[in-house]
């Protein structure tokens, strides 16, 4: 059994701020080695709220930098329709603190939902939302958009 050291060991420190897009996916699997199963069994797949299926697909991307009594970890989870950025939080022992979906795109019911996340040096993190039915354009004024912050005791609140 791997340890949560070399879990960790995934996940590189990335200066802030990040902003979380479709595209940085792209960007983080081809920069990251893969988590081997056996770590995603031990340190993800517990905390998630949806089952994984044998087309579930788990990116590490970064480690928050600058936490000192947790990991704030992200990672890109891609399954059938949905695809989502999630920040963990877990302690020094690699329990969780708290989780949470940042940013990603969803299909549901014909429509189209994206967000788009940024965390920044105070890490605080600002999350933009929009929807189309498929096949239409979106349009900019039917977005919304909401902040959270992380706490230094790695808990994630919304602000508003």
């Amino acid at each position: 059994m791997s340890s949560f050291e070399d879990f960790i060991g995934f996940f590189p420190e990335v200066p802030l701020p990040v902003t979380l897009t479709d595209d940085m996916a792209r960007v983080f699997s081809q920069t990251n080695p893969p988590a081997p199963q056996d770590l995603i069994d031990q340190f993800i797949l517990p905390y998630e709220e949806e089952e994984a299926d044998e087309l579930t697909e788990f990116i590490p991307c970064f480690r928050i930098p600058e936490t000192r009594d947790f990991y704030a970890l992200v990672f890109w989870r891609a399954s059938l329709m949905r695809y989502q950025f999630v920040l963990l939080c877990l302690d020094k022992a690699g329990r969780l603190i708290d989780r949470h979906v940042l940013a990603g795109t969803i299909s549901r019911e014909n429509t189209l939902i994206r967000s788009v996340a940024t965390i920044d040096e105070d890490w605080e993190i600002l999350v933009v939302s929009g929807q189309a039915p498929e096949g239409t354009l979106y349009q900019a004024s039917s977005s919304s958009n909401f902040r959270m912050e992380l706490l230094p005791e790695g808990q994630i609140v919304h602000l508003t």
